[in-house]
């Protein structure tokens, strides 16, 4: 963070502030833990603690003053109405300092994924930024405006939200000069209602940026493809639909990742490759080099950075335990995610069996039975050999996949972790691949590490 004058936070969060030093800052943090000489501490309100009762310990540890909803005692104090409020104002005129492109990323599944594309594509050509992991929310997303520097010459912001409205908020904070919509799903539909609400929660994105900021589209989705752009330019990308501005072809699935071809200005192509399984994974990059055009680089330095993009620990992550080929991809889940999931476990080229261990989606309300079916019958249709399911909604995976046609003699519920990791244990042949997909709170991982 660069410096900035105190005076300058009193005003951007409309603060009340009656002390006379105005000197100059250069952290602010919600941490208390965090606080440095010449910080600012935001005391953040949340569902199981009020920061308010850090501010002490803050002002110990060097903070200059705190930012809070009422006076502190021996703490000097911008007082405001909200304090998660005003850390977004004081996020968004700091950003506005900034010149540069601000690229921002929302969408039911791939985010984070499609971040770390567009990040290492941009890294090629300029000094970026981005948000670390899925910190999307509005304490996510001001902490990382705030890392904004004078030698930044971009920055990648990803957007997540589980109700209407918050994208909004995000957006007018961070005021992006490019935005992407990656998909619209089921994810938070518990919240939504439908995916129309969605897609309208989704567009929100829009709501903080100029009417010159493209909005850059996967045409492949059916709520995308026929959106109102509101009067801006829309840049799409597809692997099916070669009317779209970008668009990939020649796609071969190899043992370390996918080869394929980016054709793109009408008739020009490039040879790419990305180090991950999974043909999602190809519009994921598509939307990179969507973004890396628009900023005008070569199409070489794009796809020279997008093959440099490595999955996370839990994110379609592949390993081997012993001759077994294992992908973890237990960071969360819906009916989307299970289906690009499902199509990485049948694109991969193994001597044994494809073994799908899959457990609850969360958050789809009135809908998780239907759709937990429905990820039943893309079992079926997949190329699982057996299928294997934890969790009180799983059990209607199985159901799915039975009525449509799976052989019930493959697939096995179990009621704990240890029972299921046992099973694993005993079954596994040389060469089997298996696919572990859940949503974050089943914690399907400790399975992985139970059979190792």
């Amino acid at each position: 963070m660069d410096k900035v004058r105190l005076s300058e936070i009193v005003n951007a969060c409309d603060g009340s502030y009656g002390y006379a030093s105005d000197g100059y800052i250069d952290s602010i943090t919600t941490n208390s833990k965090d606080v440095r000489e010449n910080s600012v501490f935001i005391a953040i309100k949340g569902e199981r603690f009020d920061a308010h009762d850090f501010v002490p310990e803050a002002i110990k540890n060097g903070a200059e003053c705190a930012v809070t909803e009422r006076a502190v005692e021996g703490a000097k104090c911008i007082i405001v109405d909200s304090t998660r409020a005003a850390y977004l104002s004081i996020a968004h005129y700091y950003r506005k300092r900034f010149d540069i492109p601000l690229v921002a990323i929302t969408g039911s599944v791939g985010k984070t994924t499609t971040k770390e594309f567009i990040w290492r594509a941009l890294s090629e050509s300029f000094k970026t930024l981005k948000t670390e992991g899925n910190r999307n929310n509005d304490i996510g997303l001001p902490e990382t405006l705030l890392k904004l520097c004078s030698d930044d010459q971009a920055a990648v912001i990803e957007m997540g939200m589980n109700h209407q409205g918050e994208i909004s908020r995000l957006s007018q904070c961070a005021a992006p000069t490019i935005c992407v919509i990656t998909n619209i799903g089921t994810s938070h539909i518990e919240n939504l209602g439908s995916r129309e609400n969605i897609l309208k929660a989704k567009l929100e994105i829009l709501d903080g940026a100029d009417l010159s900021a493209p909005l850059v589209i996967n045409l492949d989705d059916k709520y995308l493809s026929g959106i109102d752009a509101r009067g801006r330019r829309l840049i799409t990308y597809s692997i099916k639909n070669r009317s779209a501005d970008v668009f990939a072809d020649n796609i071969v699935h190899t043992d370390i990742g996918i080869n394929f071809s980016i054709c793109f200005d009408g008739s020009k192509t490039v040879d790419a490759h990305i180090n991950v399984p999974g043909v999602h994974n190809v519009k994921n990059a598509l939307a990179a080099f969507c973004v890396g055009r628009y900023l005008g680089m070569n199409a070489e330095d794009i796809v020279r950075g997008i093959s440099k993009f490595e999955p996370d620990g839990i994110r379609q992550n592949i390993e081997r335990i012993g001759s077994a080929t294992v992908i973890k991809d237990c960071y969360n889940a819906s009916y989307d995610s299970m289906q690009s999931g499902l199509d990485i476990l049948s694109s991969l080229n193994i001597s044994g069996r494809r073994i799908a261990v899959l457990g609850d989606m969360k958050e789809l309300g009135s809908m998780s039975k239907e759709l937990h079916k429905k990820v039943g019958e893309l079992v079926y249709k997949s190329k699982v050999d057996m299928l294997l399911c934890f969790g009180k909604d799983a059990e209607f995976i199985i159901k799915g996949a039975v009525k449509a046609g799976f052989d019930e003699n493959n697939a096995k519920h179990f009621k704990s972790k240890e029972e299921l990791a046992e099973h694993i244990k005993n079954i596994r042949r040389d060469g089997d691949a298996f696919l572990f997909k859940a949503s974050r709170s089943v914690k399907l991982e400790e399975v992985i590490e139970k059979i190792k």
